[in-house]
């Protein structure tokens, strides 16, 4: 009976205040994905951000709307390493996607594949906006971000969402 009165105060508290329940919520959702064995790459880690290649491991529509400045699209479900076999093995490569999920598992696929500095974006794309970084639509900066689907959209605050 306890646990229940104290979820439904939980769920209250998460309703009157989005934004603490969001990074305390999105903190606690993003330590369920990611494997602690894969690097991550953190928004205040300039100098790997700003050396790597970056890799965007959503699907196509979802780069489309919005993506990091520079970002390579290299998807998911059509993920090759063929596709990226002009890149060098030791350059520095951070992949990202909407959260990191997918992402970390491409990560594991160069790793796999003999790429040595991998590293997957803390947070994703989604934690990128909420930060008020910048996000492109071709070469022009835009507000717009995919959130994936209605359901994924709860962890967006900042920007126009697209699904």
């Amino acid at each position: 009976m306890r646990i229940r009165i104290l979820g439904i105060f939980l769920l209250g508290f998460l309703f009157y205040f989005p934004a603490f329940s969001q990074s305390f919520a999105y903190k606690t959702m993003l330590n369920g994905i990611y494997d602690n064995e894969f690097p991550l790459v953190y928004l205040d880690q300039d100098e790997i951000l700003e050396k790597a290649i970056l890799f965007d491991t959503r699907e196509k529509e979802e780069y489309e709307v919005s993506h990091l400045k520079n970002a390579r699209w290299v998807g998911y479900d059509t993920f090759s390493l063929e596709s990226i076999k002009d890149i060098p093995k030791d350059k520095p490569i951070v992949v990202y996607c909407s959260v990191g999920a997918r992402s970390q598992e491409i990560g594991k696929k160069l790793k796999s594949a003999g790429y040595k500095e991998v590293y997957n974006l803390y947070g994703g794309i989604f934690h990128w906006i909420n930060e008020e970084r910048p996000v492109y639509q071709d070469q022009k900066k835009t507000n717009r971000i995919h959130t994936y689907n209605r359901t994924w959209s709860i962890w967006v605050n900042k920007g126009e969402k697209v699904f």
